[in-house]
């Protein structure tokens, strides 16, 4: 029973992961060849899978260049696969970023652009402004990793020091015409925060930036600073007539991966309910809300009746005041875990969608009832690799990571509960 419990988790994963992969999404969106030139770039952790997806079903010339992380690029015969360092940039990603706007300046109103953009994308495209440098870049990065600021924010600071997110992309493409597939893998599929929105008019301003930093407490270069000060370094914003001819198209979302998962469980028996697909928020306490909300329908057949499976997606956030090893996930399954207690027969998994927790090796973890009993005999603790954000050590040492590889693609974190049948 334990094993069908794991077996059926995995599958549920698996039906999430399989619903946003490139080759069954990129084709139906597909636009119609142009007059002239197709010029094809793109950035993200899927962006080589929609690169090779394009190939094998566009019919006329086509050349381009995408750029994705390191181990997640796939063949291609026509567009160049750059690899670049994530989530902290180094020198590929400018020289891949500083490639794409060579490649799609100078461009009619005869020429297509398609851009194939996913989560990582912003990281990948780190090209600084004005006099902003690499290391600049990779410091606000590392610290506002670290700092616990939800994607939206990073990605607004990220907007205002980029040569080529924010819209400036599509700016740059003008006036071609643009057309832009996206996979999300943002709380409420927000188009100008995935990937910092290349291709999208940027909303936030300048001052939002700053008031990012200085709610962190993050210290900037003063090259930062004066980026963020000069208003001609200033996004473009909606309404700009230079984004008349730029299409931006979700092709696959955090919801739809959700849905393929319930249908899987409710293959098995077990009543779906998604509690979101935008959960934002420490790891830590929404494994503790996600226990509460399990234990109230083991106990009481609340909000559903069991058996069922909790579901939820979203990316929550990590304070990282330790020194472990960590990933999101996993720190919010190891908070799971102690907050259920080894109580009623309950089994999870969390995992991010793109193969990798954070920046470790593993896509995340999986608990049963015994976890904690497990741990204690080999001498784990839980609680206080918990308070050392070092949740990868607990899961690594029982055996239980979930290790998937690059999937090439994303749409953020996945999370399922399992709660059995009450009994009399």
């Amino acid at each position: 029973m334990e094993d069908d419990r794991r077996v059926l988790l995995r599958a549920m994963f698996d039906a999430a992961v399989g619903a946003a992969a490139p080759a069954l999404c990129v084709p139906p969106h597909l636009p119609a060849p142009p007059k002239g030139r197709t010029i094809v770039v793109g950035a993200g952790k899927a962006a080589a899978a929609m690169a090779a997806a394009v190939e094998a079903h566009w019919r006329g010339p086509i050349e381009g260049l995408v750029v994705t992380r390191y181990g997640h690029g796939a063949p291609t015969k026509f567009i160049r696969v750059v690899e670049a360092s994530h989530p902290v940039p180094d020198a590929a990603g400018p020289a891949a970023a500083r490639a794409i706007l060579d490649l799609v300046s100078g461009l009619s109103a005869d020429d297509l652009v398609l851009c194939l953009i996913s989560g990582g994308g912003s990281a990948l495209l780190a090209l600084p402004d004005g006099e902003i440098t690499l290391a600049d870049k990779q410091a606000i990065n590392r610290a506002l990793l670290r700092s616990g600021a939800h994607i939206g924010e990073m990605n607004c600071v990220r907007k205002h020091l980029s040569a080529i997110k924010g819209g400036r992309l599509a700016v740059a493409a003008a006036p071609a015409r643009v057309v832009s597939l996206i996979i999300s893998d943002v709380p409420g599929d927000d188009l100008s925060v995935i990937a910092s929105g290349p291709t999208v008019p940027d909303a936030t301003s300048q001052a939002d930036a700053r008031a990012v930093l200085e709610k962190y407490c993050i210290e900037a270069s003063p090259a930062v600073l004066n980026q963020l000060s000069n208003p001609a370094a200033e996004t473009p914003k909606p309404g700009d007539p230079r984004f008349a001819n730029v299409a931006n198209v979700l092709i696959a979302t955090p919801q739809m991966s959700l849905d393929a998962a319930a249908a899987v469980a409710r293959a098995a028996g077990f009543a779906p309910i998604i509690l979101g697909n935008a959960i934002e928020g420490e790891a830590r306490e929404c494994g503790i809300v996600h226990a509460g909300v399990a234990l109230q329908a083991a106990g009481f057949g609340q909000p559903i009746e069991p058996p069922c499976a909790i579901i939820s997606g979203g990316e929550t956030t990590v304070t990282v005041r330790g020194k472990g090893r960590g990933g999101r996930n996993a720190e919010f399954l190891l908070s799971l875990a102690i907050a259920l207690d080894g109580r009623a027969d309950i089994f999870a998994l969390a995992a991010d969608t793109d193969g990798i927790d954070g920046s470790e090796d593993n896509a995340g973890a999986i608990i049963g009832p015994d976890t904690l009993r497990r741990a204690a005999s080999a001498g784990i603790d839980v609680v206080k690799l918990l308070a050392d954000n070092d949740a990868y050590a607990a899961f690594s040492a029982l055996g239980d990571l979930i290790v998937t590889g690059p999937t090439r693609t994303n749409v953020n974190d996945f999370r399922a509960i399992l709660v059995p049948a009450r009994t009399a």
